[in-house]
């Protein structure tokens, strides 16, 4: 029996914020010599080869929103519109963290008007029985993403620490499949992305609701079994649990411009440290060095 090739694939926005703000909360920006920070877009580039060396994959991918714009904005104004823009020091390292990226040998994907979700999911349908697949990410909107062959790692504490999910953990905890765990977000909304769902409904019983009935469909369906108040919050939220839904649902079929084959994972050389080194990037040179015994 011949093992499937392992498929990590990044999501390098949410790895970005996480290293930007874990030490930006600190005031260590950690600064090239023109006085431009660099502490996301290196802190990224630390998590993803310390998570190589756990994970062990064999290809990968990183994903990135393009712009804050996307077609959910289209759908709905208030769609992640009560989110602060990015500090100040964090908006040369977008660019930077893509940058380094590409120079570390790793494929970059991003699709306007998509977010880095979309892209994820697209990838997960695209080569999910051609390898076993884990996402690095901090979303749990992606939770409805999970197959045999793929699973969540949700960041923790530090570079090392992990909650992974697995399509089995998923249907134990949740007992539903992780394909419905969209139509719970449709009830339940979200408020971190803006959208109410069916306003006086909360996590508990959207999750219910679903495990119950299976679908928002059946639900609709069989209004008349809910308790008078259920059933009114529902009825004056048809519209908004609708669009709720379509907001939440993760895009599955984004082209993918990529052939599996080129995101084998590159084998890590001296000169290529060096010479991210040489640029001020001081901190991922030499926790590659620890990490790969590099000279």
């Amino acid at each position: 029996m011949t093992t499937k090739p392992r498929l990590l694939i990044v999501d390098g926005m949410a790895l970005l914020f996480r290293s930007f703000f874990a030490s930006a909360a600190m005031g260590h920006f950690i600064r090239l010599a023109d006085g431009t920070p660099t502490n996301g877009a290196q802190g990224f580039v630390r998590h993803v080869l310390t998570a190589q060396t756990i994970m062990k994959p064999t290809h990968m991918a990183v994903c990135w929103d393009m712009g804050a714009h996307t077609f959910r904005n289209d759908l709905f104004d208030g769609y992640k519109a009560n989110r602060p823009a990015p500090p100040e020091e964090m908006l040369p390292q977008f660019d930077m963290a893509k940058n380094l990226s590409q120079q570390m040998g790793w494929q970059n994907f991003g699709v306007k008007g998509m977010e880095a979700d979309d892209l994820i999911g697209s990838m997960i349908t695209k080569w999910q029985d051609e390898a076993d697949i884990t996402v690095i990410s901090g979303d749990k909107d992606l939770l409805q993403l999970l197959r045999p062959s793929t699973e969540i790692a949700f960041m923790k504490k530090g570079y090392t620490e992990y909650d992974i999910y697995t399509h089995a953990r998923f249907k134990e905890e949740y007992c539903i499949e992780p394909s419905q765990f969209a139509q719970v977000k449709a009830f339940m909304g979200d408020s971190s992305d803006g959208y109410p769902g069916v306003k006086g409904i909360g996590p508990k019983q959207a999750l219910t609701l679903i495990q119950t009935y299976g679908s928002i469909d059946k639900i609709l369906a069989s209004l008349g079994e809910l308790k008078p108040g259920q059933r009114t919050k529902i009825q004056d939220n048809l519209d908004m649990l609708q669009l709720s839904h379509e907001l939440a649902t993760i895009q599955t079929n984004v082209p993918i411009d990529a052939d599996f084959t080129s995101l084998v994972l590159p084998t890590y050389e001296p000169h290529i440290f060096k010479a991210i080194e040489e640029r001020g990037y001081t901190l991922i040179a030499k926790h590659a060095r620890s990490l790969y015994s590099l000279i």
